[in-house]
């Protein structure tokens, strides 16, 4: 449940669910979120949810922050609809030119590269949200023997469909961007499509996700029937 809210910025609440990361919190954070969907409350401009928080942005001429706090803190949660969670499989292709940290997380675990693949691959993981780019999903939770830190200096272009592993959570680059992730892979799906209006992400927060090895020719034939679609 909330712990507590307080204001962000001058337009804009947060609501904290506490510091744990974990599906159970996460699960408060999406139940909040489809309630104060479901009631279209006047003045909220949008409404994000992240691991353990959730952002409420609103308009200050229709309602300020201590009446929408009220709001808040008297909503009466309902039972919301839940889909059941697809389970989605994602292709990763791990050859050295795509498995760009792959060599330092080996040095730095002290783990054989084969090990880190092996353990990467047979996890399920959950997906707590999706942000930061266009429809990247941040996937959880990383076995705990191969969990590292981010690169100490970020890279300024991470190629899209890179598959990044950092701490406790893995997730894929929609897009090319700067970041700091250890690279282990790439994918030739296309998670986020900004032109499907409908369903531009293949992947939402309750999702489950596996990868499952494929090689360069695997990968280069998936990549141009996907260009050709």
């Amino acid at each position: 449940m909330i712990k507590n809210i307080s204001n962000l910025g001058d337009s804009a609440l947060y609501c904290d669910f506490g510091n744990e990361i974990n599906r159970e919190t996460n699960s408060h954070v999406i139940n909040y979120f489809k309630n104060l969907q479901k009631l279209d409350l006047k003045g909220i401009t949008n409404i994000t949810p992240s691991y353990n928080k959730l952002i409420i942005s609103y308009d200050l001429s229709i309602v300020n922050f201590q009446d929408l706090k009220k709001k808040i803190k008297d909503l009466k949660l309902k039972e919301t609809e839940t889909k059941e969670a697809k389970i989605i499989k994602i292709p990763i292709c791990l050859d050295d030119e795509f498995s760009l940290d792959l060599n330092r997380l080996s040095e730095n675990l002290k783990i054989e590269k084969d090990k880190i693949i092996q353990s990467f691959l047979n996890k399920e993981y959950f997906c707590y949200m999706t942000g930061f780019i266009a429809g990247m999903p941040f996937l959880g939770d990383i076995d705990s023997k191969i969990r590292l830190q981010r690169l100490e200096t970020p890279r300024v272009k991470v190629p899209k469909g890179s598959v990044g592993i950092t701490e406790q959570f893995c997730n894929i680059y929609t897009f090319e961007s700067p970041g700091g992730w250890n690279i282990i892979g790439n994918t030739p799906i296309k998670v986020f499509d900004k032109f499907n209006e409908k369903n531009p992400t293949i992947i939402n927060s309750g999702d489950r996700v596996t990868f499952y090895k494929i090689n360069k020719d695997e990968y280069l034939k998936l990549n141009l029937s996907l260009i050709h679609i």
